[in-house]
């Protein structure tokens, strides 16, 4: 068994994908018409393996909308991406104008930051020292 999928909730997704393509820099691999107004968007990163994507997932339920805000409330990330060199990456974020709530910091044999994606949730980065 392994993980080709995983999702974020996200409170907009077409200002989500423009955060995940345009700021982080993944490539949008699927973009299609599912229901209404939803789609199903996901997106992968260049530097992994293009068979795991993240599903830019709306928020339309309460449940997810309570959990996503009770997370964001908290300080609490809902995801954490793995960075290479998390002082560069954190530097080309913040002059993109991405707001950090924590610093790149060392935390025993992980350095760790945490942002504001824009679509109500804080991620994480980190990286192995």
């Amino acid at each position: 068994m392994r993980i080709t999928l995983t999702s974020i909730l996200v409170e907009d997704q077409e200002r989500a994908l423009r955060f995940y393509t345009e700021v982080l820099g993944f490539r949008k691999k699927q973009d299609l018409p599912v229901v209404a107004e939803y789609r199903w968007i996901t997106v992968v990163s260049p530097e992994g393996p293009d068979e795991v994507e993240l599903a830019l997932e709306p928020n339309a339920n309460p449940a997810t909308k309570t959990y996503q805000k009770a997370l964001f409330e908290q300080g609490i990330p809902l995801t954490s991406f793995e960075s290479r060199d998390l002082v560069a990456e954190a530097k080309r974020l913040k002059e993109a104008g991405v707001v950090f709530t924590k610093e790149p910091a060392r935390q025993g044999p992980v350095m760790l930051a945490v942002f504001n994606d824009t679509c109500g949730n804080l991620i994480q980065m980190h990286q192995a020292v």
